[in-house]
């Protein structure tokens, strides 16, 4: 068993505690006939069992697992709601993930941004997300949801003959009551990872 793995177990261990009801309400999430949980988490359907974490059927034990289960042993019943939103130094703490935030949940989406435009819609649907029309800036604007109740809000400005192109990542208002700050950093950071890679797939299809 590698390290990810105890952490895996330790967090579901503690999501588990919670009845099965109250845990698929609260995710939320569909129960299978096995008793597993079955949602969208990064892009992909997740199931997860009393001590593993699947994504499209097949067994994680990587980053994303982990945060999938640290969000289910902390998820609050109630959902949160979207407004207001934070920006991540807006969170108090966060003074010393908000450079690798900067960096690595928006910056690293940057030079990607015409691809993000073109799939906009199909991104959109695999991460049961939507466009802003509330956005107070920026020539476009979506939400996605990482994981069912964490929306992502993310305002894009793209480039022109002044300024470069540039990504903002704010937070639901209630997103930190979810997971632990440097964990909710860490999904930010896999989220644009995951972005990145399905926006790769949809532009290999493409030709």
């Amino acid at each position: 068993m590698n390290g990810y793995e105890e952490i895996i177990r330790g967090y579901l261990d503690k999501a588990w505690a919670r009845s099965e009801h109250v845990l698929q309400r609260a995710v939320p999430a569909v129960s299978k006939a096995s008793g597993a949980l079955s949602f969208q988490a990064f892009g992909r359907r997740c199931t997860v069992e009393r001590e593993r974490v699947f994504f499209d059927g097949i067994a994680d034990v990587g980053p994303r697992a982990v945060l999938t289960a640290i969000y289910m042993a902390h998820v609050p019943e109630q959902a949160a709601a979207l407004h207001p939103l934070k920006a991540f130094k807006e969170i108090p703490n966060s003074g010393p993930y908000q450079a690798a935030f900067a960096v690595h949940a928006e910056q690293v989406l940057v030079p990607h941004v015409p691809m993000i435009k073109r799939h906009l819609d199909n991104l959109l649907h695999i991460f049961s997300g939507h466009r802003n029309t509330d956005a107070p800036s920026g020539d476009f604007s979506f939400t996605l949801y990482p994981l069912p109740r964490l929306p992502l809000y993310y305002i894009v400005h793209e480039a022109d003959d002044e300024f470069p192109a540039a990504v903002t990542c704010l937070f639901g208002g209630g997103a930190a009551s979810y997971m632990p700050l440097d964990a909710l950093a860490d999904v930010a950071e896999y989220t644009a990872q995951a972005l990145l890679e399905h926006g790769a797939a949809m532009e290999a299809q493409r030709g």
